[in-house]
């Protein structure tokens, strides 16, 4: 019954900026901390960002620290992910998820719903 539904998703120029969005429905997300993953053919879905419950605190894989920003609207029921000076590497499949907490989130331990259909990100050099 839980659903999220990613989008925003695009092509951008290495340098570029996109601002990605995670529409919930059947769950609240002020009740958990909230994350995005990203994933290409060659590799396997990678953690990217996190957000606690309250919204006050965010962890930061190492690769997109410093250029990636998520944040929640609990009026809304969204979730985002601004994603700044984007590089080639950056290119995938991003997904939103839920967890307990930061820990879960990122370690991938006990998600809440299944995996939506993602966003595409596409960066070209």
């Amino acid at each position: 019954q839980v659903q999220l539904v990613e989008s925003g998703g695009g092509l951008v120029q290495a340098g570029g900026s996109l601002r990605l969005s995670c529409a919930v429905s059947g769950h609240n997300v002020s009740s958990t901390a909230m994350g995005w993953f990203r994933q290409t053919p060659e590799k396997e879905r990678e953690f990217v960002a996190t957000i606690s419950r309250s919204g006050g605190s965010g962890y930061y894989a190492e690769s997109v620290k410093g250029r990636f920003t998520i944040s929640r609207d609990n009026a809304k029921n969204t979730v985002y992910l601004q994603m700044n000076s984007l590089k080639p590497e950056d290119t995938a499949v991003y997904y939103c998820v839920a967890g307990k907490n930061l820990a879960v989130v990122v370690t991938n331990t006990q998600r809440v719903g299944s995996w939506g259909q993602g966003t595409q990100v596409t960066v070209s050099s």
